[in-house]
């Protein structure tokens, strides 16, 4: 973490101490909405990878047994 994020972080935090109880939760519900939404994005990402991957034959299919003797056969 680089310094000036360091610094952000640090105003945004008193900032947050100085708001009423109400404005805090309020806050928080915001904070918490926002991760959700970019945990969603993430894995809507990772799943057209994932999907783009497939189509293109770059995944091996398998049972464990099969997978893990790929793994040891590399």
């Amino acid at each position: 973490m680089s310094k000036n994020t360091t610094t952000k972080i640090n105003e945004v935090v008193e900032g947050f101490m100085g708001l009423s109880s109400e404005d805090k939760e309020y806050t928080v519900e915001i904070i918490e909405k926002q991760l959700i939404e970019t945990k969603r994005e993430r894995i809507a990402q990772r799943a057209k990878e994932v999907t783009a991957n497939y189509r293109e034959g770059k995944v091996r299919t398998g049972n464990v047994k099969e997978l893990y003797e790929d793994l040891e056969g590399e």
